[in-house]
């Protein structure tokens, strides 16, 4: 599972980039190929940036990548501090 998510991510970046350019690069009195480019990438981002934050999570939880510290860090470290 992890191999096919990565290979979306890839797919799903390479279409982002590819249709953004298009709709950059596209003919102003085109309006409706730009904005179907324009779509296209946003919705090879958006597949893109879900398949990214899957493959974080998928590599926290093996152990691959140290998950980030999060919470509220106690008094006990702040040692030489006053309020």
């Amino acid at each position: 599972m992890k191999k096919l998510i990565a290979i979306v991510n890839v797919v799903a970046w390479s279409g982002f980039w590819a249709f953004g350019y298009l709709a950059f690069s596209a003919d102003t009195s085109n309006g409706r190929q730009m904005v179907i480019a324009a779509a296209l990438a946003a919705l090879g981002a958006g597949l893109g940036l879900w398949a990214y934050f899957r493959l974080v999570r998928i590599s926290e939880t093996s152990g691959y990548a140290q998950a980030p510290r999060r919470g509220v860090p106690t008094y006990e470290q702040d040692e030489g501090e006053s309020a």
